[in-house]
């Protein structure tokens, strides 16, 4: 695999990130990430501490992007019994479209067809029209828009991506087990 590294139009182009899960070593760069590029303007609600819990938790899947320097991008998504949230989502500007966060998204939606999951539900402020084009170019529909969500001070739009008939039979768990021994 060729692992150059080149600026192109002042962004960085690499062929070299890679996804792995997260581990708890990981919380503190997710939760600085997120202040800076989610919560910019607002409250820091996502610091190291929440950060590591999610991570840890069962029902959750936190997802980082490394490149050679680090951690370029992450994406976490908590799962109930028959949907799945998507709480976190950023990618640095240096890395932004290029496909890290499709790439991201996918592993996660592949994630949640999985594990049954009937639909994927995410907020983003009304304001970012680039996401909003971004999750809809992967499937997601408006369902809402929420006036003040993000403390009273910006509507969020609410978001779903339909992954199987609520009445449609979610995946053997046999055939579960056997991809988690892989």
């Amino acid at each position: 695999m060729n692992r150059r590294r080149f600026w192109q139009n002042g962004r960085v182009n690499t062929d070299a990130v890679t996804l792995r899960l997260a581990d708890v070593s990981d919380a503190d760069t997710i939760a600085q990430m997120s202040r800076d590029l989610i919560e910019s303007g607002l409250g820091w609600r996502y610091r190291t501490d929440r950060v590591r819990r999610m991570i840890t938790r069962r029902d959750t899947s936190a997802l980082v992007a490394c490149d050679r320097h680090g951690t370029v991008g992450f994406a976490v998504m908590q799962f109930d019994d028959e949907h799945a949230h998507l709480m976190l989502l950023a990618v640095r500007p240096s890395h932004q479209r290029q496909g890290v966060a499709r790439q991201m998204m996918q592993w996660q939606l592949h994630s949640a067809r999985v594990a049954g999951m009937v639909s994927v539900h995410l907020e983003l402020r009304a304001s970012n029209r680039a996401a909003l084009h971004f999750y809809r170019a992967l499937g997601f529909a408006q369902t809402l828009v929420l006036a003040g969500y993000y403390e009273q001070r910006e509507s969020a739009i609410r978001m779903m991506c339909l992954l199987r008939a609520p009445d449609e039979q979610a995946p053997p768990d046999d055939w579960l087990t056997s991809l988690r021994r892989r």
